[in-house]
């Protein structure tokens, strides 16, 4: 169904109508001007993303639910990085001509299950076209106590440095799809040249032959043996809220956090510019999927640079009080990886061999 056929009114009415705050402390979401949200002696945590068609995301290899649900995740992550839990979500949306009503149903039902994990209510946004592809805008309000919140910029010379999860993986999966869509656009390329050239010459045998060639690219399978986690990583990450239950219950309050967007070494220079420290971190302490690492052989890239710069793992880089050391050395998916120094001896990697290599920031405007 195309949109035009509803309308804006009715298009929000479907999208929104099974929505149904679950926090006390939405007063009012969807269905007037403005959401109405109380927070008492809280704190509010705020956090913004815009998602661009051709930038952050490809609709080449995923699809509505799964870029919703993944936009979502990523939203709350800076929330949960502040230690704080999320409650609110407000998206807005623009769309290119080729989004249809099914497109849209299924955008909002990755966005409902994404909200669902973790009790967030959606309590507004808005619609446009846009002449440019698909754009999105999620901004995720949250909540913590006062004396909760951790920022940035708390770190101190000693703190051991620890992280969630495993790195790299996003990025590699990132790379698996990338080849996969060049491999299918070479397919699309060649398929034309020939159907170009069969036109011009009248072949109706090759056109026949054709035929079957073009539903074979129609139904193209991209090949991701052996890298399903790879692709899932990449395709559908996770809000890293167990991670802090978990330093809940063991009783550790982290003195800075931040998730890991752009690659651990831009994220944790993040850190240590906001704390004013240097660190020290060991190449043999980061943690790496064996996936990860048998696809780096593959393609011929450094592993060690895939985990330190590839980003998008929205895993937690933290730091803890030296006297925590014991209470994380049995934790789940949680790994020292070093220490945090004075701010004149700088930022280094501990290579295997014991030298020392300064950590570069490899965001994208950096």
């Amino acid at each position: 169904m195309e949109i035009k056929e509803l309308g804006e009114f009715k298009l929000i009415e479907r999208l929104t109508k099974d929505i149904k705050p679950e926090n006390s402390s939405t007063k009012m979401g969807v269905g007037d001007d403005a959401a109405v949200l109380y927070y008492g002696d809280k704190e509010t945590l705020v956090s913004s993303h815009l998602f661009m068609e051709g930038i952050q995301f490809d609709l080449t290899y995923i699809d509505m639910r799964h870029l919703a649900y993944k936009c979502a995740m990523v939203a709350m992550s800076n929330i949960f990085a502040m230690n704080g839990k999320p409650r609110q979500m407000v998206v807005s949306i623009a769309l290119g001509k080729r989004i249809k009503v099914d497109d849209l149903d299924q955008f909002y039902e990755g966005l409902r299950t994404a909200c669902a994990k973790w009790k967030v209510d959606i309590v507004g946004g808005d619609t446009t076209s846009s002449y440019t592809g698909l754009a999105i805008n999620i901004t995720c309000i949250g909540e913590a106590m006062s004396n909760e919140v951790v920022y940035r910029s708390g770190a101190k010379p000693t703190d051991i440095i620890c992280v969630s999860g495993n790195l790299g993986a996003a990025y590699m999966g990132l790379q698996v799809l990338e080849r996969e869509k060049v491999v299918y656009y070479q397919q699309v390329e060649e398929f034309n040249k020939k159907l170009k050239a069969a036109q011009a010459e009248n072949n109706k045998v090759q056109l026949d032959i054709l035929k079957t060639e073009r539903e074979s690219i129609e139904n193209f399978q991209p090949e991701f043996s052996g890298k399903e986690y790879l692709i899932d990583r990449q395709l559908k990450p996770e809000a890293p809220g167990e991670v802090l239950q978990q330093l809940l219950e063991a009783g550790i309050k982290p003195t800075a956090m931040i998730d890991i967007s752009d690659g651990l070494a831009s994220d944790l220079k993040h850190i240590c510019k906001e704390s004013r420290v240097g660190c020290r971190i060991y190449e043999d302490k980061i943690p790496i999927d064996y996936q990860t690492a048998a696809t780096c052989e593959e393609f011929n890239m450094n592993l060690t640079t895939a985990a330190l710069s590839g980003g998008e793992d929205y895993e937690l880089l933290f730091t803890i009080p030296i006297g925590d050391h014991a209470k994380v050395e049995g934790m789940k998916n949680i790994r020292q990886i070093g220490y945090i120094t004075e701010e004149k001896l700088g930022e280094y990697l501990i290579a295997r061999d014991g030298n020392e290599f300064q950590l570069k920031a490899q965001g994208w405007g950096e």
